[in-house]
């Protein structure tokens, strides 16, 4: 998510588009000229699960998130919280959002999200249980993983390869067109 930052947090003066000498060349970035506090902007981590239901035949959980416009169903994803590893996020994440436990996790790939500025690291989580989805979620669909269509960004990619690594080559659909946060 990218956030505009248009006040120095340390000393509240206006931040500037200023162009510093670092790490061997130019950087401009947002800073303040009074203290030269710099706003990096890195990419935030968001972890990603490719759901696998141990007790419904392998069949791969997807979820519309309540705050998409139209249809559209991607994989369980959430921000990484301080003081816990990526494992215990995803699995947290699955959880939360599903009541599922979670049995297993294998690491698919970590993949750049440019539009929202972030870095996705997807698993493949084997769950089990009954599914009870958060108020975040409008519905799910189980589906069987060689119906499963990708597009050619962030979680599509881990999907993709997470597939390939099955032996399923996947299907591609087109990108909708940007929104607030990315289906699978």
């Amino acid at each position: 998510m990218n956030y505009q930052h248009n006040f120095c947090p340390h000393c509240a003066t206006a931040l500037q588009l200023l162009s510093v000498e670092e790490d061997g060349g130019p950087k401009t970035r947002l800073r303040c000229p009074a203290c030269a506090w710099a706003h990096w902007n890195n990419p935030t981590p968001v972890l990603a699960a490719v759901i696998e239901m141990a007790d419904r035949d392998g069949q791969v959980l997807l979820a519309r998130n309540a705050a998409w416009p139209g249809r559209m169903f991607a994989l369980i994803t959430g921000f990484m919280e301080a003081g816990e590893t990526p494992e215990e996020g995803i699995a947290r994440e699955v959880a939360e959002e599903t009541s599922l436990v979670v049995d297993s996790l294998a690491l698919i790939g970590v993949y750049e999200f440019k539009r929202m500025n972030q870095l996705i690291v997807a698993y493949h989580a084997v769950a089990r249980g009954e599914i009870v989805l958060s108020p975040e979620l409008a519905e799910y669909r189980l589906m069987r993983p060689q119906d499963i269509k990708c597009w050619r960004a962030g979680t599509g990619y881990a999907v993709a390869d997470w597939l390939r690594g099955r032996g399923i080559e996947p299907q591609w659909v087109d990108l909708p067109a940007p929104a607030q946060s990315e289906p699978t």
